[in-house]
């Protein structure tokens, strides 16, 4: 091998390497992360508690990043920036929930959905839909990259209850939007609206991650039931089972309970016994949790998660089992409220904190660094090119690298 050849291989491993430094200077999680500064109120007893109420913890967006350019590194990011925090949900750990702009395309809404967020939202532009209207019921996955909203706004003078009880009324998921500071100002919410829900609304409290994954269990599930006679009475034995195809099929969804209805013709339940316990009457329950209730003595509803056997003792030998209601506990509506740019979860949520019926999808994001931090990204980059110029500089004192002198023949 010739002396240029040489001296051309060692330039170019030199140049690939600076290529490499630069690479890692300039990479989407480095930039975004000299861009903001965490809510250290989700690493706090604040954020439990939230969670204990229901609430789910999504995504917003990251400082830094930006949708329209790379919507599968904010995803990614946002995701990373939640799970190193908390859970999302205490139904399911893993974010399935984000606010996505109008802008965007099938492909990038794809590619935000591979990092397992399901529910995109609200009035993405998307050409599938999901409860835009009563009638706008999702079919198929992508439908939930374009989550309407239904309900309009909590907040004051732009909401109206009216519109609220309507939506309720006509049945279907109810969406509506919050956002509780601009800036510095503080935005009120409907005390109507709030009491309306709080009190009145026949409906599933429920969160966006909630609502896809109840969804998604009917895309695949697979049931084990029996019945055998003890004594004068009878015993059927229920499971959804946990598989591995439906698992693979749709890794996302949280192992929340589903309502399956079953037929047990005008039998009375004399008790219903899980692998978790006794299992609690919920007739009017609204928030999401384990038990059941009997419709005119005709149909049992029995909400559960998959992999919980229950034991129902009943009087006669003949059920049916009939599948799953559209809604947790046979309710004909749901509530959802989505809390849009949570930078502070303390501010956004401490007028709610007595409030332990409204439940919230909070979309998180960090807060952006102020003004005087700007200049962080240009140490970084100095910093970095400091660390490449030292290299080549000891590289060229050993003979090496593209700054060495070569010897002439």
């Amino acid at each position: 091998m010739s002396e240029h050849s040489s001296v051309g291989g060692v330039r170019l491993v030199s140049l690939f390497i600076i290529f490499l430094l630069s690479s890692m200077i300039y990479s989407p999680k480095v930039l975004a992360e000299s861009e903001w500064e965490e809510d250290g109120w989700l690493k706090t007893s604040l954020a439990q508690e939230r969670l204990n109420k229901g609430d789910e913890f999504g995504c917003y967006g990251m400082q830094g990043l930006s949708w329209q350019n790379d919507p599968g590194a904010v995803a990614l990011e946002c995701r990373e920036y939640i799970e190193d925090r908390l859970i999302a949900n205490r139904w399911g750990d893993n974010p399935i929930s984000t606010f996505t702009p109008d802008s965007l395309t099938q492909t990038q809404h794809e590619q935000i959905s591979r990092q397992g967020f399901m529910v995109h939202g609200d009035n993405t532009g998307a050409q599938s839909s999901a409860w835009h209207s009563v009638s706008d019921k999702p079919l198929d996955m992508w439908d939930w990259y374009n989550l309407g909203r239904r309900g309009g706004s909590l907040e004051q003078i732009v909401g109206s209850k009216e519109q609220v009880e309507t939506a309720v009324n006509e049945g279907g998921l109810v969406n509506l939007y919050w956002i509780g500071r601009v800036n510095d100002a503080t935005i009120r919410h409907d005390r109507d609206i709030e009491e309306y829900i709080s009190e009145d609304a026949e409906a599933w409290l429920t969160t966006w991650g909630q609502a896809w994954s109840y969804w998604a269990t009917t895309r695949c599930y697979q049931i084990d039931h029996s019945i055998s006679s003890v004594g004068e009475n009878y015993v059927l034995s229920f499971e959804s089972l946990i598989t591995e195809e439906c698992t693979n099929l749709i890794p996302a969804r949280w192992n929340l309970p589903v309502t399956w209805i079953i037929d047990i013709n005008q039998s009375e339940v004399l008790s219903i016994a899980a692998e978790s316990g006794i299992l609690d009457d919920i007739t009017g329950e609204r928030h999401t949790k384990e038990g059941y209730m009997i419709d005119d003595g005709q149909y049992l509803h029995l909400s559960i998660v998959n992999g919980n056997r229950a034991n129902i003792t009943i009087e006669q030998n003949e059920y049916d089992i009939r599948g799953i209601s559209e809604f947790w506990n046979n309710h004909s509506a749901a509530i959802t409220i989505a809390a849009h740019e949570t930078t502070d979860l303390f501010k956004w949520s401490k007028r709610f904190v007595d409030q332990d019926d409204l439940v919230f999808t909070w979309l998180v994001q960090p807060r952006p660094l102020d003004g005087e931090s700007n200049w962080i990204p240009y140490v970084a980059f100095s910093v970095g090119v400091g660390v490449i110029i030292t290299m080549l500089l000891v590289l060229k004192r050993e003979g090496l690298g593209p700054l060495a002198k070569k010897d002439e023949q």
